[in-house]
């Protein structure tokens, strides 16, 4: 059985307490009495169960209290709530309860102090890489002691049989050219198995997509580091306010650098 408890708000919890708790409203109660503390349509339904509890045996300090505990732990998961965030790309929706990639992407980098983790698929190259990095590019110059890891695909290009370190070396030189738009580099890491040239069975790619910033925040996301991902593709993500996800994604990288499944880029 559902109670219809479960039907009012916080506030409506709260001040049906507090009537019940004052003695202004007395038990049994009637639908008229109900109507200064609970919704019109709800009032039926509110009388029936603060009756049936009395006549139970529970007195107005019980249920109160009932009511009380109520509206606490609906604070509490009110509180987790907002803890989440739906991070968006695509056609905007009236009345949407999502957020904008690219503004989130930005305070995320504008908020940083200490340290940010950066993991993506794909990134795109000149103007619109310097666009998208730019913010955080600003706040490594400016702040010596903020550390910036990126997690990247380094593929080989279809038939390509060059070692790979030559390979390596054209994505450095090319990010130091064509998408870092700042003095101080961040360290930036690969997973080797994309290099491969044997069979498909052991090629693999680094296809996570997500920023982690000061073992705070968390963003989980389906968007890679491109203009189109972050402005006009349709692209979900979710934006976690959770110290423990934050960090336990920066160690799950740091742990496969560790054991070198992933490895530094050679000049970055």
């Amino acid at each position: 059985m559902t109670s219809p408890f479960l039907s009012l708000s916080r506030p409506a919890l709260v001040n049906l307490a507090i009537a019940l708790e004052q003695g202004r409203l007395m038990l049994p109660t009637t639908v008229s009495a109900l109507s200064g503390s609970v919704p019109p349509e709800l009032c039926g339904a509110i009388e029936s169960e603060i009756n049936y509890l009395y006549d139970s045996g529970a007195k107005a300090a019980h249920i109160a209290y009932t009511l009380r505990m109520m509206a606490a732990e609906r604070y509490a998961a009110q509180g987790e709530r907002d803890k989440v965030d739906l991070v968006w790309t695509g056609h905007a929706i009236p009345g949407s309860e999502s957020r904008d990639t690219s503004v989130v992407v930005r305070e995320l980098f504008a908020s940083a102090l200490k340290n940010v983790l950066i993991s993506s698929y794909a990134l795109d190259k000149g103007i619109k890489a310097r666009h998208l990095f730019q913010v955080l590019a600003d706040k490594m110059d400016a702040d010596p002691s903020l550390r910036v890891k990126m997690y990247l695909n380094v593929d080989r290009p279809y038939r390509d049989e060059r070692p790979d370190s030559v390979l390596l070396r054209e994505f450095a030189e090319g990010f130091r050219n064509e998408i870092w738009p700042g003095e101080r580099l961040p360290e930036v890491f690969h997973d080797p198995r994309s290099l491969t040239t044997t069979t498909q069975h052991t090629r693999a790619c680094l296809h996570a997509k997500c920023i982690a910033v000061d073992d705070e925040k968390l963003l989980v996301t389906s968007a890679n580091f491109t203009e189109a991902a972050h402005e006009r593709n349709i692209e979900a993500g979710i934006l976690l306010a959770d110290p423990w996800a934050a960090r336990a994604v920066r160690i799950q990288f740091e742990n496969l650098v560790a054991k070198r499944i992933l490895r530094r880029v050679p000049g970055l």
